[in-house]
């Protein structure tokens, strides 16, 4: 087994046993301020063009799309993606790629990730996060699709943890209403 995949098998089931609790009462959170499912799953395209169902905490309303007062919150410090580290365990992603393009995207810079397995997080995560130009992120999953290796994998780890702690867009406040 690759010591990429060991380290994602490891560090994604570390994290689901050291994050339960915060697991446990993010769904309780879901369940209880609004009607649907906890989970949400998106269609996305993996390693080799194979289709799976991303798992992401639903933080939006199932009748107009609108975005849940608890999602907000749970997007803003990345929460929503914690459920992807099934999405790992299962072989599906690994901790540290490219963004996961949807299976009808179709460009040079979508078909290039396919060559690995899409990450939860990667070099556009920690660079500016959602500022950044569409553009800025492709080009920043190319380079890690072309120059990926583990020390690069643990680098991104080790600054994900105070991106997400920032928040996305750390200058604007979190509105909860």
């Amino acid at each position: 087994m690759p010591a990429k995949r060991v380290v994602d098998l490891a560090g994604s089931l570390i994290l689901l046993l050291l994050l339960s609790p915060l697991l446990l009462a993010v769904s309780a959170a879901v369940a209880a301020t609004s009607p649907g499912g906890v989970l949400a799953r998106q269609a996305r395209t993996g390693l080799g063009g194979v289709t799976f169902a991303m798992l992401t905490f639903r933080t939006r309303r199932a009748a107009d799309f609108g975005p849940t007062p608890v999602g907000r919150l749970l997007r803003h410090f990345f929460l929503d993606d914690l459920p992807q580290l099934i999405n790992v365990v299962r072989g599906e992603m690994s901790l540290v790629g490219p963004r996961p393009p949807g299976p009808d995207d179709s460009d040079h810079a979508e078909r290039a990730r396919l060559g690995v397995r899409p990450g939860i997080t990667g070099l556009w995560q920690i660079s500016d996060r959602s500022d950044l130009p569409w553009e800025e992120m492709a080009v920043l999953d190319l380079h890690y699709v072309e120059q990926h290796w583990l020390g690069l994998d643990l680098l991104i780890l080790a600054r994900t943890l105070p991106t997400a702690l920032a928040g996305r867009r750390a200058d604007r406040p979190v509105r909860l209403a």
